[in-house]
């Protein structure tokens, strides 16, 4: 077996969350700036441990001294929506659960360990029984977030690896949704692994779209962009209603233009978008989606100028990633 690869050993910054999140009703639609020149002149930068951290309103961006870049959100803002009650509780040893309750019964449960970070997901049915979603706790308080693996072999077709959403038949997009991890899977990843640590997303085959045309500098989805997920929605309701444990990595990215602080904050909250889009809309379970921002970090067409082809959202499985479960 080959060895495991190095991670880096200090753990992003934390959000800092409100005392208490209001509920949003559901179908509405998100209120506030649209727009990232509405945070420029609110951000702080700081150094922290030699890194570079910046603060907006709802975001944190970490610049590496390796030079690779990072941002952060919480992701308990986007469950907010069709909520009929967000309550947090103080555990033992220094947990805090953050409880969604909603209109069905149902609850989102967010459990964080003593330092902020996210220890487990978890979805309670009406009838008291408890489904774990996402289990960061076998890492350990402080764990790393970046592992840096070999690139994986691809031993499928380049297009049906990233298969372009524009003019792929509903069938394709669902069995990408649900195709395996196309190369082995050393271990469980955490979710910050996932998301921050290219070559393990890699390992999962991707869908991407890019034709919702945002304007420049915003991340809003207006009503006749909307309708050109309703193929992404489909499949991600079926393959949820087939293992209610499902869980989908939708990204954000940026082209070149701008700068990195602009574009990772900017895709950020694009890729937020489309996910509480897919909960509003077309009923796509919130805590089966998480998002994450990569600014122009990994460019689809190598140019410096602008691209639509680099304006996309990704969707991406993760599901085997945090389970550990692929080919041996």
């Amino acid at each position: 077996m080959a060895r495991p690869a190095p991670t880096i050993s200090v753990p992003l910054p934390v959000m800092v969350r409100p005392q208490a999140f209001a509920p949003i009703a559901k179908g509405a639609r998100p209120s506030g700036p649209t727009r990232i020149d509405a945070f420029r002149n609110e951000r702080r930068e700081v150094v922290q441990d030699g890194r570079t951290v910046i603060t907006e309103p709802g975001r944190i961006i970490i610049r590496d001294p390796s030079g690779m870049e990072f941002v952060q959100h919480d992701e308990v803002e986007r469950f907010r929506y069709g909520a009929k009650d967000i309550q947090t509780q103080r555990g033992p040893g220094g947990e805090s659960r953050t409880i969604v309750y909603r209109t069905d019964g149902s609850q989102i449960i967010t459990v964080a360990g003593p330092d902020g970070q996210m220890l487990r997901r978890i979805r309670r049915d009406v009838s008291g029984r408890e489904f774990v979603l996402i289990d960061n706790s076998r890492r350990g308080s402080g764990a790393g977030f970046y592992v840096d693996l070999r690139p994986p072999v691809i031993r499928i077709p380049q297009n049906r690896y990233i298969v372009d959403a524009d003019g792929a038949s509903r069938d394709l997009i669902y069995e990408t949704m649900v195709a395996p991890p196309v190369d082995h899977i050393e271990r469980a990843y955490s979710l910050d692994e996932v998301r921050y640590s290219p070559n393990v997303r890699m390992l999962m085959p991707s869908i991407d779209l890019n034709s919702i045309n945002f304007d420049t500098g915003s991340w809003e989805i207006s009503p006749d962009q909307a309708n050109k997920l309703q193929v992404i929605a489909d499949s991600l309701n079926r393959a949820i209603q087939a293992n209610p444990n499902e869980v989908f990595l939708i990204e954000g990215h940026t082209d070149a233009t701008g700068n990195d602080t602009d574009n990772l904050s900017l895709s950020d909250r694009r890729a937020e978008s489309a996910a509480v889009l897919l909960t509003q809309d077309f009923g796509v379970p919130a805590e089966n989606l998480t998002s994450q921002g990569y600014g122009s970090q990994y460019l689809k067409e190598d140019t410096q100028g602008p691209s639509r082809i680099n304006r996309r959202v990704t969707v991406r499985r993760i599901t085997p990633l945090l389970n550990g479960q692929g080919p041996q």
